[in-house]
């Protein structure tokens, strides 16, 4: 069939195929030019199909020449609906990194649950003996409790409603957002599914199977963005959850330090991903945010973010902030950067949005994600779904 893009607010309900493993190819070309690190060689990616966990797939296969497990829940096609394009980046991923010679096994499936560890366990022990190294890139918007409970996580504010500008993603245009202020439930919530509690619970269950080898390495990612953003990110809802899962970085390296196992948390860039997509004031944030940056030579997107921290920040002595954290977002908070952003802000309007920040960018990430706008493709050819 052909399949056209078909955008609901800030998500697209359709993939391409074809358009997903251009996607995935082209990152891996961009790590293959680079010359390999000495790094490891068994890595397990837990939220591995989109964004910086499928970044962090490629860059430690072809930047560490690592054979790799990945962990994703994904929806695969059904009648005339396609797959979600996380579930045709991790067919592409597995179907260039085996043809080069890489072990690349993935589990579609509830990453949170008890029974998607235990396959993982087993297929380590049959695969690989111990990884040496565990990303936990998981981005969910729900997860359901050992005890059968699901909960929910919300994108609000703590302590009182906020309102600034946005980016209405169905017009372009820009407009006043309030963001009403979580409940304690809603926080708690939040923490149980974007918190560290799971990534806790993956390396205790690990590390009782045997199968993390000493002196291993796992990562989890955050964002702490400019004070623009601080009220609905750092310091909202999803921020108690970030800060959370810091917390469980500190204490994993207190009970796990017999084994040698170093956690840390990567504060990253502002990127075009599904879940910022989401977040109010964020897109109008990242527009300006690429314009500025690309004005200064410093712009990167998720794969160029993963080269740095693979092959550049963690090799050898890794480069901490005073609390222990990777800070990939160092180009971004460059004083400069954020200066020029914060006199745009109050500046910029539906008109000079084109002019002033880069939209036309954002729109063609926000299509990349979903296999579409890549002009090698021919769109109006039927394929497979």
């Amino acid at each position: 069939m052909v399949v056209e893009p078909k955008v609901k607010g800030f998500i697209c309900t359709t993939a391409h195929p074809k358009g997903c493993e251009e996607s995935v190819r082209r990152q891996i070309e961009y790590i293959k030019k680079k010359p390999q690190v000495e790094g490891a060689k068994k890595v397990l990616v837990i939220g591995s199909s989109t964004g910086y966990g499928l970044a962090s797939r490629i860059a430690v296969t072809y930047g560490y020449g690592a054979d790799t497990i990945g962990v994703a829940f994904e929806r695969e096609a059904k009648g005339k609906r396609t797959a979600t394009a996380g579930y045709y980046n991790t067919q592409a991923f597995e179907k260039i990194a085996t043809e080069d010679g890489y072990f690349a096994k993935s589990f579609n499936g509830d990453g949170f649950s008890k029974e998607m560890k235990e396959e993982v366990i087993t297929c380590i022990k049959e695969n690989f003996g111990q990884v040496d190294m565990i990303v936990y890139s998981m981005a969910a918007p729900r997860r359901t409790l050992a005890d059968g409970t699901t909960v929910s996580s919300v994108l609000k504010t703590v302590g009182e409603p906020f309102t600034n500008r946005t980016i209405d993603l169905r017009t372009n245009e820009i407009k006043e957002v309030t963001v009403p202020v979580a409940t304690e439930e809603e926080i708690e919530a939040t923490i149980q599914v974007m918190g560290g509690e799971d990534w806790y619970d993956w390396i205790k269950t690990l590390t009782d199977a045997g199968v993390v080898k000493e002196n291993a390495i796992t990562l989890a990612y955050s964002y702490i963005g400019p004070k623009v953003t601080h009220p609905i990110y750092k310091e909202g809802s999803i921020g108690q959850a970030k800060k959370h899962l810091y917390d469980t970085s500190v204490k994993m390296n207190q009970d796990f330090a017999n084994l040698g196992l170093k956690a840390y948390i990567s504060v990253n860039k502002a990127l075009v991903t599904q879940s910022s997509s989401a977040i109010p004031i964020v897109p109008l944030y990242i527009s300006l945010l690429y314009r500025v940056m690309k004005e200064a030579g410093l712009h990167e997107g998720c794969i160029e973010q993963m080269h740095r921290l693979f092959l550049e920040k963690l090799p050898g002595d890794v480069e901490t902030d005073e609390k222990g954290r990777i800070r990939l977002d160092d180009y971004e908070m460059r004083p400069e950067i954020q200066d020029r952003i914060a006199e745009i802000w109050d500046n910029v309007d539906t008109e000079s949005i084109g002019k002033l920040g880069d939209i036309e960018e954002y729109w063609s990430e926000f299509y990349h994600m979903f296999g579409f706008g890549y002009d090698n493709i021919d769109y109006t050819e039927d394929v497979e779904i």
